[in-house]
């Protein structure tokens, strides 16, 4: 395990599959994938791709109601991050408990750069543009990530502390989507530029 993912903050996602409130899942050390590393065809099922917001920790959060205080103080570094989604159930008919149980519909993550610090940087205006080859296929803000991506981590922060396993430091947290999932074909290439933060690019085989 090197961290947890938070899915359907953006309202874009939720319409999309049809419910009305986030989820978590874990990320482990075999799910991430270079920017150069082509992404081989089959390793997701039915893959579909979001740009959002990581951040790493270099502080636990082990208090069941954290504020977006105790979030900033924990964070070391906010990055640009590319989740690749799949689901094992056809045409992704699923519902909370679906996504639930098939660990959040978490396939594969890319982490791009550069790392950032938070002073001075406002996430809640962030403003996220994906391309894919020249076509622009996704756009959003920080705020269509539950009104900003520290909320999404406040959000997460308090719900696994209440379960008895708290983010640690060291964690790799994704935020959750800024703009709408897109689905991915073999030879796909996406970039996600996300103003003020930096960019991030993945590759399929």
């Amino acid at each position: 395990m090197v961290g947890s993912k938070i899915g359907l903050t953006s309202r874009a996602v939720q319409k999309q599959l049809g419910v009305d409130r986030p989820d978590f899942g874990v990320l482990f050390a075999d799910m991430i994938v270079g920017e150069d590393e082509p992404v081989a065809a089959g390793r997701v099922l039915q893959p579909k791709i979001e740009a959002e917001v990581a951040f790493l920790l270099d502080r636990d959060i082990e208090v069941e109601t954290p504020t977006v205080a105790d979030v900033v103080r924990a964070v070391a570094y906010a990055m640009p991050a590319l989740e690749i989604v799949g689901s094992r159930i056809t045409k992704w008919d699923i519902g909370i408990v679906d996504t639930v149980a098939d660990n959040a519909s978490s396939g594969l993550f890319v982490l791009g750069g550069p790392v950032r610090r938070l002073d001075g940087l406002d996430l809640r205006a962030l403003h996220m543009q994906m391309t894919r080859k020249d076509e622009i296929v996704s756009k959003g803000t920080g705020a269509a990530c539950l009104g900003n991506p520290l909320n999404a981590m406040a959000w997460l922060a308090g719900e696994l502390a209440r379960r008895k396993r708290p983010l640690r430091a060291g964690d790799v947290v994704l935020s959750g989507a800024l703009g709408p999932m897109v689905p991915v074909n073999p030879g796909d290439a996406f970039e996600a530029n996300i103003a003020g933060l930096g960019t991030v690019s993945a590759r399929f085989a």
